[in-house]
């Protein structure tokens, strides 16, 4: 049987006092429990699912749920706690693969580009469920990197450079104008398919 991870982050100044819980709950239920919990304005155990649905990304259960002692709404994220795929590093290192490690590269490659926060979390989802398709236990650090460039080359040529540089660690000019050749060559603009 598989466990339930809760995560969201706290929305305040919501209108009639509906919230999301904040990170950090954890419950090992069976798959498919909507059972009770907690309110997180009174903290009673008294609740009612008003709404479940599949998240955009198809790896959570979004419910809402209102409180029945306190009348007030919140909304609770369910995913499946997976086997934890090991992320193997050039000195041979291993440590659990991190979504939010891939956003803050991400987030330094798309540094004042025209790309959105959906964009990039489109491309953090394909490339986590690329690792979870792809990958029993173990991924190397460098088919990791490739899976992001990969995505990163069709979605912004810049940010696509600005992250190699980094994950190849660039020493000179030549690097940079060796990695953009093929890109160069072929005459892809991002967004567009490879031809």
């Amino acid at each position: 049987m598989g466990t339930l991870r809760g995560c969201a982050s706290e929305r305040a100044g919501r209108k009639r006092g509906e919230t999301t819980i904040g990170s950090g709950w954890r419950r090992s239920e069976p798959v498919g429990y909507s059972g009770s919990m907690k309110c997180p304005f009174c903290r009673e155990d008294n609740d009612r699912v008003i709404d479940s649905r599949a998240s955009e990304d198809g790896f959570a259960i979004r419910r809402r749920r209102e409180c029945l002692n306190c009348r007030r709404r919140y909304t609770t994220y369910e995913r499946l706690d997976e086997i934890v795929v090991k992320v193997v590093k050039k000195d041979g290192v291993r440590e659990p693969f991190d979504r939010e490690k891939i956003r803050r590269g991400l987030a330094k490659a798309c540094w004042k580009r025209p790309i959105s926060d959906d964009q990039i979390e489109d491309t953090i989802s394909s490339v986590e469920s690329a690792v979870y398709t792809k990958y029993d236990s173990e991924v190397p650090t460098r088919e990791l990197g490739q899976l992001v460039m990969d995505h990163l080359a069709h979605l912004d040529q810049v940010a696509y450079v600005r992250f190699a540089s980094v994950y190849r660690e660039f020493k000179d000019v030549r690097d940079f104008v060796d990695e953009l050749q093929p890109m160069l060559k072929s005459g892809r603009r991002p967004g567009a398919p490879p031809k």
